[in-house]
C-alpha cells in the first residue's frame, strides 16, 4: 500500500489535530483536502506548507452546524479530486453537565459531532470509485467507551460515533474499510484548563505525543485492508479505569 498521489480529505484541518494529520499524509505523497469554517489564516498556512511538499492541496470552507454546507463540502472536493479516504477530525468540546446542557448545545454538538461524519461519510461511500479499498478514520474519545457526567454533549455525540463507525464498517464492506482513532490527553482544550490530577488517571502517565497520533493514522490509512470496524484507544490506557 502507499498514499501516493491519494487525495484524503480532511474535516478540520487548519489547526491542531486535524493539521498534524494533513501533515503528516502529504509527507507520505497523499494530495490533500482542507476543510476549515473560521481558520482562514491558519488553514492557508497549512496548504502552504503542504505546498512546498510538492502535493496538490485544495481549501474549503463549511460550515458543519448545516447540513447544505456539509454537502457542498464533499461536492466540491469531489469536483476537484477523487478521494481515497475520510478523516472525520472536526469536532467541538463543550463541558457543559447534563443539567446545564440546553437543546442549542445538545443540537450543535450532535451536528457538528456526528452528523456530519454520517453525511460526509455516506456521500464519500456512494461516489467511491477506486479499486483500492477506501478509508475513513472517525476521530473519538476515550469518553466514548467510559462516559462519564463531564461533557454531557460531548460525550454522548461520540459514543453515538463509536456505535456509527461498527455500523458503516459493516455497511461499507468490503470497498471501504472504516476505523477510529480515541484520543486522551493529547493536547490540552483551548476552552478550559486540564484538569490538575489528570494523569493520575492515565495508567501510562504522560501525554500523547502528535507523532503518536500521525504514526496511527498513517497505519489506518496506508496499512492492512483488513482492518474494519476497530477502535484504536490512544489515550495511555485511560479507558481501563
Amino acid at each position: 500500500m502507499s498514499l501516493e498521489n491519494k487525495s484524503i480529505l480532511i474535516t478540520g484541518a487548519a489547526r491542531r489535530l486535524g493539521r498534524e494529520i494533513a501533515f503528516s499524509v502529504a509527507e507520505q505523497g497523499a494530495n490533500v483536502v482542507l476543510h476549515y469554517h473560521t481558520s482562514k489564516s491558519e488553514v492557508e498556512e497549512t496548504a502552504d506548507i503542504i505546498r512546498q511538499l510538492n502535493r496538490s492541496v485544495w481549501i474549503f470552507e463549511a460550515d458543519l452546524t448545516d447540513s447544505n454546507s456539509i454537502q457542498s463540502l464533499i461536492e466540491k472536493s469531489l469536483s476537484v479530486t477523487s478521494l481515497f479516504a475520510l478523516v472525520n477530525n472536526a469536532s467541538i468540546f463543550g463541558n457543559q453537565s447534563f443539567a446545564d446542557t440546553s437543546l442549542e448545545v445538545w443540537n450543535r454538538h450532535l451536528q457538528v459531532n456526528l452528523t456530519a461524519p454520517f453525511l460526509l461519510t455516506q456521500k464519500f461511500a456512494s461516489t467511491y470509485s477506486m479499486q483500492e479499498t477506501g478509508r475513513v478514520i472517525n476521530m473519538l474519545d476515550w469518553r466514548a467507551i467510559r462516559p462519564g457526567k463531564d461533557h454531557f454533549a460531548y460525550t454522548i455525540s461520540k459514543a453515538a460515533l463509536a456505535s456509527m463507525t461498527r455500523s458503516t464498517a459493516l455497511s461499507l464492506a468490503p470497498r471501504i474499510c472504516v476505523n477510529a482513532i480515541a484520543l486522551g490527553a493529547i493536547l490540552p482544550p483551548e476552552n478550559e484548563n486540564p484538569q490538575p490530577n489528570l494523569l493520575k488517571s492515565v495508567p501510562l502517565n504522560r501525554w500523547a505525543k502528535l507523532e503518536e497520533l500521525t504514526r496511527t493514522a498513517i497505519f489506518l490509512l496506508d496499512g492492512p485492508d483488513y482492518i474494519t470496524g476497530e477502535i484504536i484507544h490512544l489515550d495511555g490506557g485511560r479507558h481501563l479505569n
